[in-house]
């Protein structure tokens, strides 16, 4: 019995979105990111941050299988629910498995 070999892909690499560069072979995520109630199952792209009319912070649960970066942003047609952060204040970065709660920004970007 003879094994088949992958015929490797045609055409140009996909762009990265974020700088239009070839985009670097990146393992798929396996698991889902929670956002407040609602769960992004691979998530990619923008989320609504839902902030809670009592102040409590969102809470952002990553159960994929590797580590996620979060940045809160603002919408421009929306007025703000949260003070803004300051202008150094680092990404969220979360290892698999890890949670945090956020009252930052009105949507959260993975990147």
């Amino acid at each position: 019995m003879r094994s088949r070999q992958k015929t490797p892909a045609h055409g140009p690499a996909p762009l990265d979105p974020r700088n239009g560069l070839p985009a670097a072979p990146e393992p798929p995520a396996s698991g889902f990111l929670a956002i407040g109630g609602t769960t992004y199952v691979d998530p990619v792209g923008s989320f609504p941050l839902d902030h809670r009319i009592d102040g409590s912070a969102t809470l952002i649960v990553n159960d994929t299988d590797r580590p996620e970066t979060i940045v809160t942003e603002r919408h421009r047609d929306h007025p703000p629910t949260a003070p803004p952060p300051p202008a150094d204040h680092p990404s969220l970065v979360l290892a698999p498995g890890e949670r945090i709660g956020t009252r930052r920004g009105d949507r959260v970007r993975i990147g």
